[in-house]
């Protein structure tokens, strides 16, 4: 027997059918059939027992406005040009470069957790500023943060400024698409005519899915096709370093160096001077890189992360435009 039909049907003129507006503009706009105006808040202030009412609303719409823009996402990026796995300070720091240096490409980011920004939320042990040694000042300035300047450091007030600033710009950037609570569960391949391997894409699922397949039947992943990957998912953990594990079991590299004690001076120079593309179609960036070469932990600093990101989107592009030129895709 076949479902009811509803017997609503949602007017041709919507209340989520309001034009984006750049910045945080407050000029009325109007946003339905009616004319109804955007109040400001100067409007609204010390009246909120006069009559105040949200504007109407029926809960579909609420539930179409979602559907439809993530259903349209998962059709516009199904097809990408750079695929970035790990939403940390990282592939963040990638992200943003490659915004502003390719706006006619098509970005997708893969984040396993709700909340994007990796362990860059506090600076560490649950302490608040953040610290970069130079020259990673450059992308705060770029990024616009304000440091304090410690001679051979910088000091950030509050991790959370840096990461909160750095998501919002890449978010705003319309050819960027972050796919947050969703995990790369594997890589797409291809052959060369050499019989190598390429990366080619990779196999997504929603993160809680990821985490059940052990104990529920079959659930089976979805799929992102891009020439270039660039993986930062961080040291080993849950989804740590998940790509070049993937790469040894795949037998594309022999064997993880694993990473080696903490050494602020040697770990931060590598992380960014390795920064590369492992094997063809995957580069990678930020300490999941320490997972391969055997480099040494960084702990509570993050100028390697941002320029390490920096230098990931630099490699990307490279690589993105050998394979247009080659026609892999």
């Amino acid at each position: 027997m076949s479902p009811p039909s509803a017997m609503y049907n949602e007017p041709s003129t919507t209340l989520d059918s309001a034009p984006v507006k750049a910045g945080f503009d407050v000029k009325p706009v109007a946003i339905n059939s009616n004319g109804n105006k955007t109040k400001t808040l100067a409007e609204m202030a010390d009246k909120w027992e006069q009559g105040f009412t949200f504007a109407p609303i029926r809960e579909s719409q609420v539930s179409r406005a979602m559907t439809r823009r993530y259903f349209n996402d998962l059709d516009t990026y199904a097809e990408s040009d750079i695929v970035i796995v790990g939403a940390g300070s990282c592939g963040l720091s990638a992200a943003y470069m490659l915004g502003k240096a390719r706006p006619d490409l098509k970005i997708a980011i893969i984040e396993a957790s709700v909340s994007p920004g990796g362990g860059a939320w506090l600076g560490g042990q649950l302490f608040s500023a953040m610290v970069m040694r130079k020259p990673a000042d450059a992308f705060l300035v770029d990024l616009g943060v304000p440091f304090e300047d410690e001679g051979d450091f910088v000091v950030v007030k509050h991790a959370a400024l840096f990461t909160s600033t750095l998501l919002s710009k890449v978010l705003q950037f319309p050819n960027i698409k972050l796919f947050n609570a969703t995990a790369v569960e594997d890589l797409i391949t291809r052959s060369n005519p050499d019989g190598t391997l390429r990366i080619a894409g990779v196999v997504t699922n929603w993160t809680l899915v990821t985490m059940h397949h052990d104990d529920q039947s079959c659930m089976d992943p979805n799929t992102i096709n891009a020439p270039v990957i660039i993986s930062t998912t961080g040291h080993d953990g849950p989804f740590g370093a998940f790509c070049v594990k993937r790469l040894v079991s795949m037998q594309q590299i022999e064997k993880l160096g694993g990473m080696r004690g903490l050494d602020m001076n040697t770990a931060e120079d590598a992380i960014v001077k390795r920064t590369r593309e492992v094997v063809p179609g995957l580069v990678v960036g930020g300490m999941e890189l320490s997972e391969v070469d055997g480099a040494n932990r960084m702990g509570p600093t993050f100028g390697a992360m941002a320029l390490s990101g920096v230098k990931a989107a630099e490699e990307a592009l490279k690589v993105f435009e050998e394979r247009k030129r080659q026609n892999a895709y």
